[in-house]
Formats: C-alpha cells, structure tokens, sequence
C-alpha cells in the first residue's frame, strides 16, 4: 500500500527529496549557503501562517518530510527557496517559516537564557546570534519572533509570547524608555514605556 502522504514519483518534490539523498537531515542542517544551482522556478508549496506546510495544496502530514525540507530552506533577497546541489525552486511562506513552539529560560535580567524549539525541531539559544524581534500586528498585538540560522525566523506561538512578554521590564537606551527583555547581556526592545503607559 502506497503512502499517501508520500511526494508523487516524478514530481518536484520527489526530484527534491532524490537530489537530498538517503542521508539527509541525519547530519544537521546541509550548506545551503554555499550552493549556488540554477533557478528552475516555482513549485506549487506553501507554508501558512500557522507553521503547516502544503504541497499542491495538501498539507504535507509526514513530520520526517517537513523537517528535511526545512533542513534546505534559504532566503534569498527575491523569495524564499528550497535549494538542493542541483536545482533551487521557490516556493510561498505566509508569515515567516517556523513557529517557536516550546521555549526554556533560566536565571533572570541581564543574565537571563533563554532557549527555544522550533516545529521542525531546531533548538537555539536566543542573544545577539539568535536576536529577537517584537513586532505589531494589525490589532495591536505583539508578536515575537527568534531568528533560527541564515534570514529564517520563527514566529512565537501565542502561550510562548505571553510567556516572553511577561519577562519585559523597562530600560532607558539614548534618553528613552523602552519595554525589553534581556537575555544574555543584550536587551531586545519591545515597545516605547510610553505607549504602554498609555495603554
């Protein structure tokens, strides 16, 4: 019996997964940075907004497939790509690819750690390697996002930004104050103190 979630014999994806070999994904993410294969155009894949990803507009229900796909995903200045040694094809992300899913913190202030877990799995220590973002969504919301490796970030689920908001205090940069949370000796602002104040 065949699996139905399984790439289609002889589609892109199937070309995509051929081209990664047996090994892939078994000894961390591969050097996409470094290659540089023609630009064979779009495929028809999608990852929404909530972190699912869709292949001709099915989601892909296989996590093993979803992970060695994220293990190829690279940002370049045009689009987002999948890129093998032999081809590169585009592909839509909604928001941005991942969702920080689970997050750990230790300590507190300045000294503060704090570590997440993406849905593909990828694990990283936030700081000035894997900086923050807070950015405002259309109602007025805050939404966090960790920067993963490459220009691949992760968008924090709602619990986890709650979580994270709760750890902000004040700090005064340049003459303002701003709402932030340190982690590891950097401060990663939030919002201005004052359009909390007036909120």
């Amino acid at each position: 019996m065949t699996d139905p979630s399984a790439p289609p014999p002889g589609s892109a994806l199937a070309r995509l997964v051929e081209a990664l070999g047996p090994d892939a994904g078994r000894k961390g993410p591969p050097p996409v940075e470094r290659w540089n294969p023609a630009y064979c155009g779009e495929i028809d894949m999608r990852i929404a907004a909530d972190g699912t990803w869709f292949y001709m507009g099915t989601p892909i229900n296989r996590p093993a497939l979803v992970r060695l796909f994220s293990t190829v995903l690279r940002k370049d200045p045009e689009r987002y790509v999948l890129v093998t040694p032999v081809e590169r094809v585009g592909i839509v992300v909604e928001d941005v690819p991942f969702l920080a899913v689970e997050m750990a913190v230790e300590g507190e202030g300045r000294g503060r750690q704090i570590a997440f877990r993406t849905n593909v799995d990828d694990v990283v220590q936030a700081g000035p390697d894997h900086p923050l973002r807070f950015e405002r969504d259309a109602g007025g919301g805050v939404r966090p996002y960790v920067l993963i490796r490459g220009d691949l970030w992760a968008r924090a689920t709602r619990a986890l930004a709650l979580d994270l908001i709760a750890l902000g205090e004040e700090e005064t940069r340049d003459g303002e104050a701003l709402f932030g949370v340190h982690v590891k000796d950097a401060f990663f602002p939030i919002a201005p103190a004052s359009e909390l104040s007036a909120s």
